[in-house]
């Protein structure tokens, strides 16, 4: 993997994120808290959006070296991990979204690609992993696909569709310079 491409994924992403996010914007509180039962994979809006920024700041701190060992026990685990609680408002969640794409934007930027093709250790309850850093990095992209498309069907639902987000329609938008 090249550094540039994993840049474009991440700009791609970015895009993407930022048509979810402003038809968040566009619904209630009551449907952004709301929770639901229409198996799209969380329990409402909110649970899923918190969801797709916790595997976010979750792979980023491992990427950093965060779980290089093991923490104390279950709950020093749980208590690295954003929950909807701490996101009542959609305010709230866009402001730690906006800083947590900085973050994992300042940190793509320090990496050269020998870092991008390495290995990296990490560990986690029960299980010590290690992977190459870019796949890490790959399935942040996938993960958060899988649950912006969960989202979408709720923004629908709510008459709030983010519209498409292919990723042909993002390059022909930053071809054409808007995006």
């Amino acid at each position: 993997m090249e550094i540039n491409e994993i840049k474009l994924m991440y700009d791609y992403n970015d895009w993407a994120d930022a048509r979810i996010l402003a038809a968040c914007a566009r619904v209630s509180p009551a449907q952004y808290a709301a929770p639901t039962s229409l198996g799209t994979g969380r329990e409402g809006l909110r649970a899923t959006m918190v969801h797709m920024l916790d595997n976010m700041w979750q792979w980023r701190i491992t990427l950093q070296g965060y779980y290089k060992d093991a923490l104390a026990d279950e709950a020093a685990y749980d208590a690295t991990e954003l929950h909807e609680d701490a996101f009542p408002t959609f305010a709230a969640l866009q402001a730690r979204w906006e800083t947590e794409q900085r973050e994992m934007r300042a940190y793509i930027n320090t990496l050269a690609e020998d870092t991008l093709n390495s290995r990296i250790r990490y560990v986690i309850p029960g299980a010590v992993r290690e992977h190459v850093v870019w796949h890490l990095l790959l399935d942040v992209l996938l993960h958060a696909m899988q649950h912006r498309s969960e989202a979408a069907a709720l923004l629908t639902m709510y008459g709030q569709s983010p519209g498409d987000y292919d990723f042909t329609l993002f390059l022909n938008e930053r071809a054409a310079g808007r995006s």
